[in-house]
């Protein structure tokens, strides 16, 4: 049987009772229980459970993404998603409200809410934690994860969006702007419908949240409009006769959006964009959609801001125009439950005046509004006199760039000066956010004094744990792979700071550049996340190997060059792998790679791979050996020498490598070649004559003073078989 929908008020108290315990639940993490703001939410939680319970019980179901009232799931709203959030993820299944709590009993669910899930789940969860404190108003149902497994009866709602939509959220999030064709052709079809690109930047922007789900609206914000570039890019490369309608779907699809989101994008300066995105969505927008959003937006706050002025004054400027719009507006708030309250008609007035005139008069004082009032008339008797001398100084320091700089100030200093771990460690997550918004404002010398402070609190004592988990937040964070992704535009000065930024991040950074590093040809990109990479040495190998699984063979060889540039031992197992692949180009920079390693373990890697190739593969591995000369490869072959057999598996190898030595001619091979030259075996005396041959031209072919003095003594004191080589051969030179 069909449950009955929600009644219109039960739906409004539910949901203000949801966005009541979100705020408080923020208010009390944020600040002690005297402070006026905590009282305050405190108050307005308690005034929600009254209007809800009605002196009765008022019950939330709790769902990953919404909450259930009497089985039914509220309509999609913000505070209630992140009420649902919060509670979810302390493993309450369930909560029920009392009559009117007492303000301890509200306290203490506050106090619960703003504990970690693991302490909660260590105490054998929230349920059992309320308990121990035996307040009757409101009854917690914790989680029961040994049932849920045991219930195989449960179905489960299965995801409907199929691979390719994944792949091209998960590469928006991530910051990749390339696609290949079944995403290009799947972002083409979602351009065609208003609703899938609302989908779509929903999707994306989900997860830029902070650690207490609350949401990061300007980097929101930036990966919904970096959504609609890709969006508009593709269409007009593939189909540009749909652009506008296209632009058309986007204006729409934005109409849903958060109200928030939507004014944080239409403040972002685009000058810079060869396809201005934000000027096409305002005049794709009609009156009708106009009012609806600045409906949603006045309904959600409760009251008009002069940010909302800016962004309502950019999207209508005509006068007529926000009239008729504003006129629209009302409409729709009178349908909902915002414009039926009675102080609705006294609000409205100050949000009309507000957005019409452009002024800041409902928020300021009479004497403040007197003062401004009258500055034009103080300008004109000053502009007589003469101006203080430091009055440019003092005008510089309202400047954007200077009031950014101070919050950095005062963050790295905080940080700096705090004794208290706690205290500390939300310091140190609220600078993750901080450098995000300093990057993705080109900010780099900024980010680069708080990274500084991280990195010396990371090897501090009061909370090195969280700013190493701060560093390595950033250093995977979508705002540096945007960064990242621009690498090739920066100046010199721009590019030394932003590598030091890199640098103070980790090396976890490399997988911001891993696009990058996927070059064929050595681009500019590829040659400056080269240099990054060898600024790491041995401490980037770990990040570097994941680009030798990669099916490219030149990729493969990108990885093998920059591990061997490492000269680390700890490349070795990395490099080791690539020798077994067949494209010789692969090999050959491997082998260089392994070549370059003063290492036992890299000489083993080229011996093994010696001995187990045949025919083409084993002459790439020697040609590569000696293909450019370098003088560092002959400790590697003398090493080879030194650790084979030449009567037993190693036959081969020692010839191959004889041959290479030959070939480089470096006096540093002598004695590992007279060595060899002078074993024999009983009943090998094939393979003993193959190697002294070898051995003989080796040192012919080096010809130092050396080499001639050990060809002088074989001959006179070698065993038959080697003096007769070393005649035969000195005779045919």
């Amino acid at each position: 049987m069909t449950q009955a929908a929600l009644s219109q008020e039960l739906t409004r108290q539910s949901i203000l009772l949801a966005r009541a315990l979100s705020a408080a639940a923020r208010n009390w993490a944020l600040y002690p229980p005297e402070h006026p703001a905590a009282i305050a939410s405190v108050t307005r939680l308690g005034d929600a459970v009254s209007a809800s319970a009605a002196g009765a019980a008022f019950t939330f179901g709790v769902t990953p993404k919404t909450l259930l009232v009497a089985g039914q799931p509220l309509p999609d709203d913000h505070s209630v998603a992140e009420a649902a959030r919060l509670l979810h993820d302390h493993d309450i299944l369930q909560i029920t409200f009392v009559g009117q709590p007492e303000v301890a009993a509200l306290h203490s669910l506050l106090a619960l809410l703003a504990r970690a899930p693991e302490e909660l789940r260590a105490e054998g969860g929230p349920g059992k934690a309320w308990a121990k404190l035996t307040h009757t108003s409101v009854a917690i149902e914790q989680i029961d994860y040994e049932k849920i497994l045991a219930d195989r009866s449960i179905e489960h709602e299965l995801e409907e969006r199929d691979d390719v939509w994944r792949s091209v959220v998960n590469s928006i999030v991530e910051g990749r702007g390339t696609f290949d064709s079944v995403q290009q052709q799947r972002l083409l079809d979602i351009a065609g419908s208003a609703f899938q690109i609302q989908e779509l930047a929903t999707a994306v922007s989900a997860p830029k949240c902070n650690a207490d789900g609350s949401p990061l609206i300007t980097t929101q914000a930036a990966t919904v409009l970096a959504t609609f570039r890709h969006l508009a890019g593709i269409v007009t490369v593939m189909d540009p006769d749909k652009l506008p309608q296209v632009m058309r779907n986007v204006a729409e699809a934005t109409a849903q959006l958060d109200p928030h989101v939507v004014m944080q994008m239409m403040q972002t300066d685009e000058g810079m964009q060869e396809t201005p995105i934000l000027g096409k969505i305002a005049e794709s927008f009609d009156d009708e959609k106009v009012a609806e959003l600045l409906a949603t937006a006045l309904a959600r706050d409760g009251n008009a801001t002069a940010r909302l002025a800016r962004i309502f004054d950019t999207i209508a400027p005509d006068a007529e125009r926000k009239q008729r719009v504003l006129r629209m507006t009302r409409r729709c708030l009178t349908e909902q439950d915002f414009g039926r309250s009675s102080q609705f008609k006294a609000v409205w007035d100050s949000m009309e005046q507000l957005l019409l005139s452009y002024d800041e008069s409902p928020y300021v004082s009479t004497a403040y509004q007197a003062s401004l009032e009258g500055a034009v008339g103080r300008a004109e008797l000053f502009s007589t006199r003469e101006l203080p001398p430091e009055l440019p100084e003092w005008v510089e320091s309202l400047q954007q760039d200077n009031v950014r700089s101070l919050s950095v100030l005062l963050m790295t200093d905080l940080l700096r000066i705090e004794e208290r771990q706690e205290r500390a460690a939300e310091i140190a997550a609220d600078m993750i956010g901080l450098v995000e918004d300093l990057m993705m404002s080109g900010d780099f010398a900024n980010s680069l004094l708080v990274l500084r402070e991280l990195k010396r609190a990371r090897e501090g004592r009061v909370a090195p744990a969280a700013a190493r988990a701060a560093l390595t937040e950033i250093a995977e964070s979508v705002a540096l792979r945007e960064a990242a992704s621009m690498v090739s535009d920066f100046d010199d000065a721009t590019l030394d700071i932003f590598f030091e930024c890199c640098e103070h991040a980790g090396p976890v950074t490399i997988k911001a550049f891993h696009r990058a590093l996927q070059s064929e040809t050595e681009t500019g990109e590829y040659a400056r996340a080269r240099d990054l990479v060898h600024r790491f040495g041995a401490a980037g190998i770990s990040h570097i190997a994941p680009l030798v699984d990669d099916n490219r063979w030149f990729v493969q060889r990108n990885a093998a060059s920059l591990l061997g540039a490492s000269r680390s031992a700890d490349a070795v197992p990395v490099l080791q792998g690539l020798l077994r692949r067949t494209d010789p180009r692969v090999l050959r920079t491997a082998v260089m790679a392994l070549a370059g390693i003063d290492d036992p373990a890299a000489a083993r890697a080229v011996q093994t791979a010696l001995r187990a190739a045949s025919g083409a593969s084993r002459d790439a591995v020697v040609s590569a050996l000696v293909a450019e000369k370098d003088p560092r490869v002959v400790p590697m072959l003398v090493r080879i020498l030194e650790e084979s057999d030449p009567f037993g598996a190693d036959h081969q190898t020692v010839l191959d490598t004889l041959h290479a030595v030959r070939q480089l001619a470096d006096d540093r091979a002598v004695a590992a070649v007279v060595a060899v030259m002078r074993r024999n075996k009983l009943f090998a005396w094939k393979k003993a004559r193959a190697t002294k041959e070898a051995a003989v031209l080796a040192l012919i072919a080096i010809a130092s003073p050396r080499a001639k003095t050990a060809l002088g003594d074989a001959a006179a004191t070698g065993d038959r078989t080697l003096k007769k080589i070393v005649r035969q051969t000195q005779v045919s030179a």
